[in-house]
């Protein structure tokens, strides 16, 4: 197996990327703490999953998403669990009683070394719009559970962008990593 052991050089840096070349390999980091993303898998009382529809400037598209920010970009010593309910609330309008780390691993490995958090976010609240902050435009929608994988197609088929960790998401609603069902 072969590492590419060269030093890393940053040929450009700006507030929340840089470009890094290593070798032949050209890749992009996060400059915030940690690197890290969290993904927040949340359910309503009323058994809906929350998604979130915005449009997406690399993209040049609207997409839906799970609730998702990233951890540390507020106050660098803020936990994931912390930065997921924050994200929650801004974006949705929904709080947690409780957020629950279930795994961390890489979005793109082959171009960036940025990881992501699923956060199983439990003991939901509705506490106000949600929307996002001021440099978003987010649309909240609650798609009933038993429904929502169909509802994620149809929006495939009207043009949105989806990006395949909705349906990890979705399954680990229904079971913990291990493929074991959720009581």
């Amino acid at each position: 197996m072969s590492h590419n052991t060269q030093e890393p050089k940053v040929v450009y840096e700006g507030k929340y990327q840089r470009m890094v070349v290593r070798g032949t390999w050209e890749y992009s980091e996060r400059t915030h703490a940690g690197g890290l993303a969290a993904i927040i898998i949340a359910v309503t009382p009323e058994d809906n999953v929350l998604f979130v529809e915005q449009f997406r400037v690399p993209l040049q598209a609207n997409t839906i998403e799970m609730p998702a920010g990233l951890v540390g970009d507020i106050d660098a010593g803020e936990s994931i669990e912390v930065s997921a309910v924050r994200e929650l609330e801004e974006e949705t309008g929904w709080t947690a009683a409780h957020a629950e780390v279930l795994m961390i691993g890489p979005t793109s490995s082959g171009a960036s070394s940025e990881k992501i958090a699923f956060v199983r976010a439990t003991g939901l609240r509705k506490i106000g719009d949600g929307g996002g902050d001021a440099s978003e435009d987010i649309t909240v929608h609650e798609v009933p559970r038993a429904r929502a994988a169909a509802w994620l197609v149809e929006k495939i088929g009207e043009g949105y962008e989806l990006d395949a960790k909705l349906w990890a998401g979705l399954w680990m609603i229904e079971h913990h990593l291990d493929g074991t069902p959720r009581g």
